[in-house]
């Protein structure tokens, strides 16, 4: 499921006025600073209206239960992510990699409980989290087969490298989270550097998939 799919489903039904979605948005940004660094468990919709400045009733107009507007604020945050991953296809390759590993360490650094969340996959077995965790994936691969390879379309082989990688990413920043001790900097280049090896690992595995100049060794 594509992230923009799993978005309509969040979505109230229609209420029709440009107030009510600029509300509506509102009411998700208030919530994505709530949820930044505060586990779904952890507020109650007492809590989240009571910090929110509203109504209880409010809330559950626009999202009809908690967690409909988790999973609301979730899907905002993260399609603010894929956004930037998917932009500024004009920058050089190495560039565009590097653009892509900073902004998804600074959404991983100030939204932890939902990078928690969707890498984790939500409380026990959440398909809809699973949903949202999925499509973020398949769009950072998708956006480093395009400047890899110039393409989204690309052979299983070089799609399985690549998902490996973004899964390695995961868990490489999920302990970076808990255990900060290496800067934004130097995990972007660990990971950048990371990327070159498995683009290298596809090459020699197909060549049809030839590893792109700034990730040569020899370049």
């Amino acid at each position: 499921m594509k992230i923009s799919e799993h978005s309509d489903a969040t979505r109230p039904r229609a209420r029709g006025t440009e107030r009510s979605l600029a509300r509506r948005a509102e009411l998700i940004a208030i919530g994505r600073k709530l949820f930044a660094d505060t586990s779904y468990d952890a507020l109650s919709m007492d809590d989240i209206a009571r910090q929110a400045h509203v109504a209880k009733g409010l809330i559950y107009y626009y999202f009809q239960s908690k967690r409909g507007y988790y999973l609301a604020i979730i899907n905002d945050s993260v399609a603010d992510l894929v956004t930037f991953a998917a932009s500024e296809l004009e920058l050089e390759q190495l560039d565009r990699v590097h653009r892509t590993m900073e902004g998804y360490l600074r959404y991983a650094e100030h939204n932890q409980a939902a990078f928690r969340a969707v890498v984790s996959g939500g409380v026990g077995f959440d398909a809809e989290v699973h949903a949202i965790r999925d499509g973020v994936r398949e769009a950072i691969v998708a956006t480093v087969a395009e400047g890899a390879y110039g393409r989204t379309d690309i052979a299983p082989l070089a799609r399985m490298g690549l998902f490996a990688w973004v899964c390695g990413v995961e868990g490489a920043t999920l302990d970076w989270i808990d255990r900060p001790q290496l800067s934004r900097e130097q995990m972007r280049e660990i990971l950048v550097k990371q990327l070159g090896g498995a683009l290298r690992a596809i090459e020699e595995l197909d060549p049809a998939y030839p590893t792109p100049a700034p990730a040569r060794r020899d370049a």
